[in-house]
Formats: C-alpha cells, sequence, structure tokens
C-alpha cells in the first residue's frame, strides 16, 4: 500500500486532473428539499399522533426507522473502510456518496437511544424481568436495563466517533493532498471493521433479537448484517446514480464504477440468501420449540405471504437481474433493482421487529407508512446537506485519477 501511494504522488498522480479542473459543490433544487421538508414533518407528526393513540407501535416503529437508517449509515462506512484497508481505488472516485450517507449515523443514533431510554417497556424482559429461570442468570444479568443502556451508548458513541473522523480525514485532505490522510484512514478503517464486528453482532441481538426474549439464534447477527450490507450497496448505487444524473458525478462515474457495485450486490444478495435458508433449514431440521416460534409467528397467514416476498425482493428478484452482464452496466436497470432491494431490507425489518407486537396478522397502519416515509426524506435531507458541504469527489486523494480512468 505504501508503494502504491509513492508510486501515485511520484507520478503526479494526486487527484486533480492535468487541466487543473476540481469537484464542484452540489446544489440541489429548493422545490425537492421543500417535498423533502415536508415530508420530514409529516414523520415526526405521525409519530406524536401514533404515541397518543397506541405508544407500543408508534415506538416500534420509530425502531424500525432508526434500525434502518443507521444501517445504511453503518454500511456505508464500512463501505469505505473496506476499501481502505484493501487498498482498493476503484470507488474512490465515487466516495463522496457513501461519505455523506454516512452522516445520517449521529441522527439516527438518537431515534434508537430514545427508544432505548424512554421507552425501554417495548422490550417484554424490562417490563417482566422475572419471566428468566434462575438457570438463565446470564440472559437475566445481560438484559439488566442499565447495563443494557450503558451497552447502547458506546455502541453508538463508537459508531459515531469514527466514521466522523474517516470522513474528516477524506475531507481534510481536499485543501492539502496531504497523503498522510490516507494513512490515518487506512489506521482508522481497521480500527471500525474489527470494532463494527463485534459491535454490531451484539446491537443486533440486544436491539432486535431480545424483542422475543425466549428464542435465540446463533447467526442471528450474520443474518442482519447481511441484511446491512446488502440494503447499504442498494443505498449506495441509488443515490451514485442519482448523483451522476443531477450533474455532480456526470463523467466521474463510468459503466466500470457501476459493474463492481452491481457485482457486489449481487454477491451480497445471494449471502444474504445464504444464511437466510441456513437459519431457517437449522431451525426447520432440529425442530425444537424454543427455536420454532419464531418461524410459526412469520408463516401463519397474512404473515406468511409477507414471508415469502421478503425472500423474493431481497434475493430472487436482484439474483435474476444482475445475472447478466448489461443489467450490471445500465445505470437504469441497476437502479430499478436497487430500489427493490430497499424495499426488500424495510420489509426484511418488518418481518424482524412487528411481528412480535403482533396479535394476529400484519396490521401496517398510516402511521407506520408516513413514519417510514419521513425517515427516508430526513435521511436524504441529510445526505444532501452533507454531499454540498465538499466537494462533489476527493480532489486530494493519490488515487483519485485512478479511479477516474478505471477500466478491467
Amino acid at each position: 500500500m505504501e508503494d502504491r501511494i509513492a508510486s501515485s504522488v511520484a507520478s503526479g498522480i494526486i487527484g486533480v486532473e492535468s487541466n487543473g479542473n476540481l469537484a464542484g459543490r452540489f446544489s440541489p433544487d429548493r422545490d425537492l428539499r421543500r417535498v423533502l421538508y415536508a415530508l420530514g414533518v409529516a414523520g415526526g407528526a405521525a409519530f406524536v399522533i401514533g404515541a397518543a393513540i397506541s405508544a407500543l407501535h408508534a415506538w416500534r416503529a420509530l425502531l424500525m426507522s432508526s434500525f434502518l437508517l443507521i444501517s445504511f449509515g453503518l454500511a456505508a462506512t464500512l463501505f469505505i473502510a473496506i476499501q481502505y484497508v484493501t487498498g482498493a481505488a476503484w470507488c474512490v472516485a465515487i466516495r463522496r456518496v457513501p461519505e455523506a450517507i454516512s452522516s445520517v449515523i449521529p441522527w439516527a443514533a438518537l431515534g434508537i437511544a430514545a427508544v432505548i431510554i424512554v421507552k425501554p417497556d417495548i422490550y417484554p424482559w424490562s417490563a417482566q424481568p422475572e419471566m428468566f429461570s434462575e438457570a438463565a442468570w446470564f440472559k437475566r444479568l445481560w438484559l439488566s436495563q442499565p447495563f443494557f443502556t450503558a451497552r447502547t451508548i458506546l455502541y453508538l458513541l463508537s459508531w459515531i466517533i469514527i466514521s466522523r473522523a474517516i470522513v474528516r480525514n477524506s475531507r481534510l485532505q481536499d485543501d492539502t493532498g496531504d497523503i498522510a490522510y490516507t494513512r490515518k484512514n487506512i489506521r482508522l478503517s481497521a480500527l471500525f471493521v474489527a470494532l463494527f464486528a463485534v459491535t454490531f453482532c451484539l446491537a443486533s441481538f440486544d436491539w432486535i433479537m431480545s424483542l422475543e426474549p425466549e428464542w435465540y439464534s446463533t447467526i442471528f447477527a450474520v443474518y442482519n448484517f447481511a441484511g446491512l450490507f446488502v440494503g447499504g450497496l442498494a443505498a449506495i448505487i441509488i443515490l451514485t446514480v442519482w448523483m451522476d444524473r443531477l450533474g455532480p458525478l456526470r463523467g466521474i462515474l463510468n459503466r466500470e464504477h457501476l459493474h463492481d457495485l452491481g457485482k457486489l450486490l449481487f454477491a451480497f444478495s445471494t449471502f444474504w440468501m445464504y444464511i437466510w435458508f441456513s437459519q431457517y433449514m437449522l431451525i426447520w431440521y432440529t425442530n425444537f420449540p424454543e427455536e420454532t416460534v419464531y418461524y410459526l409467528r412469520r408463516i401463519e397467514g397474512a404473515w406468511g405471504t409477507l414471508f415469502v416476498l421478503n425472500m423474493f425482493l431481497n434475493w430472487v428478484v436482484p439474483f435474476l437481474a444482475l445475472l447478466p452482464k448489461a443489467t450490471k452496466r445500465n445505470p437504469s436497470a441497476l437502479i430499478k433493482v436497487a430500489y427493490v432491494v430497499v424495499a426488500g431490507r424495510i420489509l426484511d425489518l418488518y418481518l424482524m421487529i412487528a411481528a412480535p407486537f403482533a396479535n394476529g396478522g400484519p396490521k401496517i397502519g398510516i402511521i407506520e407508512l408516513v413514519m417510514i416515509l419521513g425517515s427516508l426524506s430526513l435521511f436524504l435531507l441529510i445526505f444532501i446537506k452533507a454531499f454540498r458541504n465538499a466537494n462533489s469527489f476527493p480532489t486530494g486523494d493519490p488515487f483519485l485519477a485512478e479511479s477516474r480512468h478505471y477500466h478491467r
């Protein structure tokens, strides 16, 4: 890696084209921002109204919305970190997109912290600590409210601090072109990858699996990671294509970038399905009542339709659509597949979070729909603000020219 950096600098590849043109700043349409603000306010109003009508459902929807957004932010940060650690140069030109996506982490963290601190009784173990037997002493200790809250704060702060540091170094490099910032981000990225592997695993157990404390799965965290990354890749694809169409990345994004993003989406969609099947098959095969209860709740009645639809949105559609090379290189086709995957990610979270609260079939009300729409609008507003506050691509990165002329 050090040799590659030195070689790039020595050959004059310092992230600026030979004509000296630098990346411009993004200026989004004001009407678009007004619409997004209106939808965001509507989402907040829906939460307030929902909390007054049915507090449990409103706070559950807030947990789902916040987990969705923080998943986008963490996936984007992980995407950046992997590129730094592996020395991959192909994505440098489009790196400002995942950097801007990662800006949603602090805001989504506020939503998760609010649920844990203000409404902990959405978790059955919080309202009924006596539900655990004497034999389950460790589970009782692990799911004690003070320890649970302290862990949540630790997870959130560690993610915010490291992700902000990586983005800050990347943007400071625009002004100086100092390769020291690349070296700093390589070290920070290695730290983030290791820390993320542990903290997101535990956060998945804490925030999602403990909604059904009588159930457990040893690969649940891996399943959540697969969903997080495939949903995050879809979000990166959508916003990268948007930025190309709106102008900031026009002439920067090429078919090779799209091809690699499409291959990653194809691969991790299949990985998601592999983990989904592994968890389901092992629980079905052993047929232990304390494990099968999870799936029984999700295959009965109307839940069964959503259960099957989940597989189609997250794997069948992207697998079949992305098999041809042409689809992965076509921005219009690729973005449509990414929309389907984001819808699948939302449905997957709904199945994980809503089913424990349901009495009977799924009940998707206007409150939940408006809150999801509002949270996505908030996500786009945060993305737009973060993207417009920096150059559209990292002009000081030593591998920018290599990325702009990337081909296989």
